[in-house]
């Protein structure tokens, strides 16, 4: 089983070579502290895009938490009074 997966991961690794590649020859063809600024710069916007992934992750826990917390109370309210064998409620 391992044969058939070692090609894919050959495939993925020789993308992400060359992903690596053209990034290199991008800072590359810049001056040095032009293409370190760019860096820190995407790095920030990195950091601040996972902050926002992780705010939203936690608010989408929140919700659902409430939303069960919800649907139980409603459960609780809105309960039909369980049925005697002779059709009538108890």
């Amino acid at each position: 089983m391992d044969e058939s997966r070692e090609p894919v991961y050959n495939v993925t690794e020789a993308v992400c070579d060359g992903l690596r590649r053209i990034s290199e020859f991008s800072y590359a063809i810049l001056p040095k502290n032009l293409a370190h600024a760019c860096a820190d710069l995407e790095k920030a916007c990195l950091t601040e895009l996972r902050g926002c992934l992780d705010w939203q992750i936690s608010f989408i826990d929140e919700c659902i938490t409430g939303a069960d917390r919800l649907r139980e109370e409603w459960r609780a309210k809105y309960q039909r009074p369980a049925e005697s064998p002779s059709g009538t409620a108890t």
